[in-house]
């Protein structure tokens, strides 16, 4: 390659990238490259893309090198873009390519700004819609089996068990001493219900309801003809007559 032919090209670049082009020295360049279009909420992105020539140019394919000047390039996003520009510089062999490598160059921005700006919409989808479901599934509550209500009333009888205790040792710390004792000795007491679970046959138990002193009388030995009633008391008496 001659000088004279790599000077033109130069020439040719400095009238399109006016402000973007950066002539290192004769053999290397330096253009800043922004995306053909813009896409709404996407930060801005650019790149600067250096091409060190070499002699066999352009039989052979410069050196290309891609950095990131304005905004992010994630290394597996890097590795695609460079890839892709190797691919249509293999293409123009042969011919001078710069101003070609450069518009493929934009093209592609282009096309990762928008697959950025689809990844996005898609995540804000994806967190709207898992935001939904939660809000679903609390409002719905969790779906109530035996098993789950067992645990549930065990928890729950244990937590009114400890309640109550705490509400009796609470107010145990207000009584007085003789207060407490006489309070400790209703709390020993049975209860009917206890009474009644000890015997079950009171009620068939004839000498646990009498009382000391008591006398027990069986009805059923009285013999109603052995009484006397006043007009049996009335015939056995002597009459007399006034007309004796």
């Amino acid at each position: 390659m001659s000088a004279e032919v790599l000077a033109e090209e130069f020439e040719v670049l400095e009238s399109i990238y006016p402000t973007e082009l950066s002539i290192v020295s004769d053999r290397e360049i330096q253009i800043d490259v922004e995306p053909d279009e813009t896409v709404d909420g996407e930060h801005l992105f650019k790149l600067q893309l250096s091409v060190h020539y070499p002699d066999e140019y352009p039989d052979g394919l410069p050196q290309l090198t891609l950095a990131a000047i304005e905004g992010e390039l994630e290394e597996e996003e890097h590795d695609a873009l460079l890839e892709s520009l190797v691919t249509m510089g293999e293409e123009n062999v042969g011919m001078a390519m710069t101003f070609t490598l450069v518009s493929h160059l934009r093209e592609q921005m282009t096309s990762l700004v928008r697959k950025r700006a689809d990844q996005l919409i898609a995540e804000e989808r994806e967190k709207e819609r898992l935001t939904i479901e939660a809000e679903e599934a609390r409002t719905r509550g969790t779906p109530v089996t035996i098993d789950s209500f067992k645990a549930w009333r065990n928890k729950f009888g244990r937590e009114m068990a400890q309640r109550k205790t705490k509400d009796e040792e609470e107010r145990l710390r207000a009584f007085s001493p003789r207060e407490r004792e006489e309070w400790k000795r209703s709390t020993t007491r049975p209860s009917g219900r206890q009474l009644f679970e000890r015997n079950k046959n009171l009620e068939h138990d004839d000498d646990s309801l009498m009382e000391e002193g008591t006398i027990s009388v069986d009805i059923s030995q009285y013999d109603r003809s052995q009484g006397h009633t006043h007009e049996d008391e009335d015939d056995d008496r002597v009459h007399f007559s006034d007309s004796d």
